[in-house]
């Protein structure tokens, strides 16, 4: 799941980021509330977690904003004022959930899960074909069977197919799932693509995860399922066309090895 966390105080957020991580979310973090807002808009996340004491913007005001945008989209106010008016309040403006700090971060996270379950018409099931991606418990099966991911591979495959017929380029897929900025040399991007087509047993050129020459990577349609898979040169399988331009210059970045 893609969660937006809206929150000044940086070490607080790396604590956050560390535990939503742990259970497999995308954490995009945003501190003051004109840039929450603006990420907000963009991305609309499957969940955000919210401060009060936001600069720039109030958090009172960006909660006003976001529901104005989007009255669905699950959101989860943190503060460290006492006043029950004010919790009254927030609660009065949209959010779906408040706590107070300090908190427990176990029970932070257990009441999340509680509001992705609510989320109404939440896309928690994705398919294609016959794999099967639970968003909520970060499980795929194909055919029935149960595949084993880390997880940036369920970060990266969940992408995809949130995206399901579009082209993601490498770059927005740095973005979104590695957090990473594009001028960061890497083909970090064509490796896990190559981890997750092993494991889904999808060799190149892919049915299932498919490359644009010189754009990027998607899993098509229902429509596009039908059409022909179109075939890779010699020594193209696996990476499916050139990178884009100055983007592939290391195996991996330093410290990161292949999971098993």
């Amino acid at each position: 799941m893609r969660i937006l966390l809206a929150e000044d105080d940086r070490a607080l957020v790396m604590f956050l980021t560390r535990g939503m991580e742990a259970d497999g979310h995308r954490v995009r973090a945003a501190c003051d509330g004109a840039e929450a807002l603006e990420a907000f808009r963009n991305e609309m996340p499957d969940l955000t977690i919210l401060d009060l004491n936001l600069p720039v913007l109030d958090g009172e005001q960006v909660l006003v904003e976001m529901r104005a945008l989007d009255p669905q989209l699950p959101v989860l106010v943190l503060t460290g004022r006492q006043e029950v008016k004010i919790r009254i309040r927030c609660l009065d403006l949209g959010a779906d959930d408040l706590m107070v700090k300090p908190f427990s971060l176990h029970e932070l996270r257990a009441r999340c899960r509680a509001l992705l379950r609510r989320k109404r018409e939440a896309r928690l099931t994705l398919r294609a074909g016959d794999l099967e991606v639970d968003r909520l418990d970060h499980t795929a099966r194909r055919a029935g069977e149960p595949i084993s991911l880390t997880n940036k591979e369920f970060a990266l495959l969940e992408h995809l197919m949130l995206n399901r017929g579009q082209c993601i380029s490498r770059v927005d897929l740095l973005d979104a799932v590695w957090n990473m900025e594009p001028a960061q040399t890497t083909n970090i991007v064509d490796v896990y693509v190559n981890y997750l087509r092993r494991k889904l047993k999808d060799p190149p050129p892919g049915f299932l995860l498919r490359t644009v020459r010189g754009q990027g990577y998607l899993i098509p349609s229902e429509a596009e399922m039908h059409l022909p898979v179109p075939l890779l040169t010699s020594g193209q399988a696996g990476l499916a066309g050139p990178p884009a331009s100055g983007a592939v210059t290391h195996s991996l970045p330093l410290g990161i090895s292949e999971p098993t």
